[in-house]
Parts: C-alpha cells; sequence; structure tokens
C-alpha cells in the first residue's frame, strides 16, 4: 500500500463506514480524524441516554468499544498484506468517571512500525503492548486502555 493517494481513500472511506457501522450509532462513538497515511486517529464519544450507566456517568463497555479496533486496524493499513494482524488480549483501566464527551487518539510511528518489522522477519508472532488514554474535554485521565496485539508475518512472505 505505497500509493499515497490510495491509502488516503482508504482511511477516508474506513471513517465513513465506521462512523455508520451501527454498534458505534448507538454508542455515540464518532471517527473523527484517520490519517491520510493510516497512522493515526481519534475518536470521541458522547455522553447520551443510551451509553450512560446508572449513575450517570459513560458506560464502560462503551469506553472500551469506542478504542477496541483502531490500533489492529491501523497496524493491518501500515504493515501491509504480509501480515497477520489481530487483537489478543485488552484490559481497561477505570479512572475517572466520564461524566460528558469523551476522547481517544491513537498514533503508530516509525519505532513501532521497525520494532514488529524487526521482530517478525524470522517468521515468530510478536506481541507488542500499545496503551491508549480516554480523556474528557478538559483533559482529564477518564480510563486507560492495554492492548496486547499479535502481529506475524504471513508464510508466504517469509525469508527463506
Amino acid at each position: 500500500m505505497s500509493d499515497p493517494r490510495r491509502l488516503a481513500r482508504r482511511a477516508r472511506m474506513l471513517r465513513w463506514l465506521l462512523n455508520l457501522y451501527p454498534p458505534y450509532l448507538g454508542a455515540g462513538i464518532r471517527i473523527q480524524h484517520i490519517g491520510a497515511d493510516m497512522r493515526s486517529a481519534s475518536v470521541r464519544m458522547k455522553l447520551a441516554r443510551w451509553n450512560r450507566n446508572y449513575v450517570g456517568t459513560q458506560f464502560g463497555g462503551s469506553l472500551y468499544s469506542m478504542v477496541d479496533p483502531f490500533y489492529m486496524l491501523l497496524l493491518m493499513e501500515t504493515l501491509g498484506r504480509d501480515y497477520i494482524v489481530w487483537d489478543k488480549a485488552a484490559s481497561i483501566d477505570f479512572i475517572a468517571p466520564g461524566k460528558g464527551p469523551v476522547y481517544a487518539e491513537f498514533h503508530v510511528d516509525d519505532a513501532l512500525l521497525d520494532d514488529i518489522r524487526q521482530q517478525t522477519a524470522s517468521g515468530k508472532k510478536y506481541l507488542p503492548r500499545l496503551q491508549v488514554d480516554i480523556r474528557d474535554g478538559a483533559g482529564e485521565l477518564v480510563a486507560r486502555v492495554d492492548k496486547t496485539l499479535y502481529v506475524r508475518l504471513k508464510p508466504q512472505a517469509r525469508q527463506a
């Protein structure tokens, strides 16, 4: 996926599709941005009747849902078709109640991509651990999500 224009079109299409995805629509989750190079994304979730818990704050399942697929999707797109990328594990630490809109930002940098390529060059699996913070409108930490991904070079792409 080396053509920047094609990658930018894929980013726009992915954002459009995710914003129409029924579970995201129902939870009030909105993808605000996916970088044209597929290395970044930002997500917002408003607080509404349908994603509010018993005490009137953001429902924990919705907080996790808003961040669930993004590292996997970004890595799939930036690493390309020669790699298998799956979510393997996740945990969420609830820090403070989300009493209004909340936000999360994702970034995939060259160091991460280089590390993944180096660790998987021989065909072994690699389990990178990534973290994303969910913050409120004032920038206060609401929750921290730790994600472990499974990444492996596909057999046909491995070095002999």
